[in-house]
């Protein structure tokens, strides 16, 4: 075997195991969700007032944890792949699917339209 080939397998290995040690957890996308609800706040229509929007933020902020572990824990699926991680939720008759891949959450079905719902949930 060449040098080439073999620094390149080493190189291989090395980022299959940076990867495997940097596969996001259900904890990992738990909080991932629960920074989508808050942009998701931010995002929140401006025609309501100010003291609204603040109250409904605090309300939020206060009863995220519950509302993610009653509602979202349990409807979702962790498949684990060693270097990545599918994660499928179902809720309020939503799908939704997201790749976790070195730490980082990659939505890729009906993260929007979820974030909606589930906000609406916390009200």
């Amino acid at each position: 075997m060449s040098l080439l080939r073999l620094s390149m397998v080493v190189g291989a290995l090395v980022v299959a195991v940076g990867l495997a040690l940097s596969n996001p957890t259900m904890d990992d996308y738990i909080h991932f969700v629960e920074r989508e609800l808050g942009k998701a706040m931010d995002r929140m229509d401006q025609a309501t007032s100010t003291r609204e929007q603040q109250f409904i933020r605090q309300v939020f902020r206060s009863q995220s944890k519950k509302i993610l572990d009653a509602v979202v824990r349990p409807n979702t699926a962790r498949r684990n792949w060693g270097v990545v991680s599918y994660f499928e939720t179902h809720v309020a008759d939503t799908t939704v699917v997201v790749l976790g891949l070195g730490g980082r959450f990659i939505p890729l079905q009906g993260v929007e339209e979820a974030t909606l719902k589930i906000g609406r949930m916390a009200f």
